[in-house]
């Protein structure tokens, strides 16, 4: 074990919270407990942000796979305070294939990729092609964060609806897309849930999403629980 892989997992016993490993384990089946320490996202961060100006911060990037959940979300907070866009985006692909969870793929959002966003969808496109769950899941997320607003085109509500998957974290991510669609861009997204554009379990997920959304009128929510598939 190099100098900084046994440093980062000392600091990170440090911050152990057995309480908090005992409530996260539950909201990841896919995760096995004995891999998870169990240390709150706010100490993680701040672990990340003090690792990141220290120059073993890139050999820790390089340490892959890594033995502990937390180990693997440090390194994806490290991945976000990458200035360089193609650095960034060479760091996350090496990154994904490791991706064992849903909690780990959603938390990685580099900020520089909001200064690419064409560049950004060329690669997002790549990873909604991939054959690993977390990869499609990550392209899908990247579409949800940073194209909805106003970077949003019609054709990426296209894109997502034509992923078919049997995997339950790539089909949860694309009711959740659809969901923040519906708050964001309504008019445009709406015609998917009329047409019944997704697979039945998605179409329905997405519209209970909608309908526990704030950002959502409570006329639209009427009009979409009549769109509900039996």
């Amino acid at each position: 074990m190099s100098d900084i892989e046994a440093e980062v997992r000392r600091r990170l016993f440090e911050l152990q919270d057995l309480k908090y490993k005992e409530f996260a384990c539950k909201l990841m089946p896919t995760v096995s407990p004995e891999t998870v320490i169990g240390v709150r996202t706010p100490d993680l961060r701040k672990l990340a942000r003090e690792f990141s100006k220290r120059p073993e911060a890139a050999e820790f990037l390089k340490i892959l796979p890594h033995g502990y959940y937390e180990e693997n979300n440090l390194h994806g907070f490290l991945i976000e305070t990458i200035k360089d866009y193609e650095a960034a985006v060479a760091a996350v692909d090496e990154f994904l294939p490791y991706i064992d969870n849903w909690a780990t793929c959603d938390l990685i959002s580099p900020k520089i990729f909001k200064k690419h966003l064409s560049e950004l969808y060329e690669k997002i496109k790549v990873w909604l092609i991939s054959d690993r769950t977390y990869t499609v899941r990550f392209g899908i997320g990247m579409l949800m964060s940073f194209y909805l607003n106003d970077a949003f085109r019609p054709e990426f509500l296209e894109v997502v609806a034509g992923i078919r998957s049997e995997e339950y974290y790539v089909n949860m991510m694309i009711a959740w897309y659809f969901a923040t669609a519906l708050a964001k861009q309504y008019e445009a997204t709406v015609p998917y849930i009329q047409e019944q554009r997704l697979e039945k379990w998605t179409h329905n997920k997405a519209i209970q999403k909608a309908v526990e959304s704030y950002r959502i009128s409570d006329e639209a929510k009427a009009y979409l629980r009549t769109l509900k598939v039996k």
